[in-house]
């Protein structure tokens, strides 16, 4: 029986529920070491920042798939890390889910400082300093000035990272393989309907799917972060 274009079969769900439940915890994961990564680029100067600097957005101009192959160095079940985290907390992470996660977080980290680092940026100085001398701590006019102001930045970062997710590919594949229903993603599914007599329907449905959903998550991202604006009065 032939679908219609908008039915999809169990194993296309399959791929778009994963695909969502890597995106969210993707933009999870990243959030606070890419806040962090941000506002150290931001307002700190010390020696090596440029080496610092390049490290974090390093993911942006390697090929996906040295990642993936770094990643599986470190953290697959025979790597330096991978194999202690299996043997001492029976932790695996090469080849399931959560590898994918790891994966899609690595290739959108520097998405997410890259935003944060230009919102905080923009966050005038005058104004931390001022809460300084009102006797406000460190860690007080971060909480209350710095990030409140830099907050579309923040969400800017997120919904990227979460989209970034969506399209992941090589890293994934060469990370945790292409398992159904464990690790086949969108982009992955849509490779492996590619690859097979008549796959030409589902594969174009998971690829129509997935501009949808990239499409989306860049329109939610300009229309929040403008949201945010107007109410921090920006």
């Amino acid at each position: 029986m032939q679908l219609s274009p908008f039915h999809l079969t169990p194993e296309e769900l399959s791929a778009l529920w994963l695909s969502i439940k890597v995106g969210l915890w993707c933009a999870l994961v990243t959030c606070v070491p890419g806040i962090l990564g941000g506002w150290i680029l931001a307002r700190k100067s010390f020696f090596g920042k440029t080496l610092l600097d390049g490290l974090l957005h390093l993911p942006l101009v390697l090929p996906p798939v040295v990642t993936g192959y770094l990643l599986l160095l470190a953290l697959g079940n025979q790597g330096f890390l991978g194999s202690w985290l299996k043997e001492t907390f029976n932790i695996s992470i090469a080849f399931n889910w959560k590898g994918a996660v790891v994966a899609s977080a690595v290739m959108g980290f520097p998405l997410m400082v890259r935003a944060v680092r230009l919102s905080m940026e923009q966050v005038e100085p005058r104004l931390e300093d001022a809460a300084r001398t009102l006797g406000a701590g460190p860690l007080r006019v971060f909480f209350t000035v710095t990030l409140p102001l830099a907050f579309p930045g923040v969400l800017t970062g997120l919904i990227l990272a979460f989209a970034r997710s969506l399209g992941e590919f090589g890293a994934t594949i060469t990370f945790v393989s292409n398992i159904a229903g464990e690790t086949r993603t969108l982009p992955l599914a849509v490779f492996t309907y590619t690859q097979i007599p008549g796959g030409e329907e589902p594969a174009f449905r998971l690829v129509a799917l997935s501009v949808i959903l990239a499409f989306g998550a860049l329109i939610a991202s300009e229309l929040l972060a403008k949201r945010a604006e107007k109410m921090l009065g920006k």
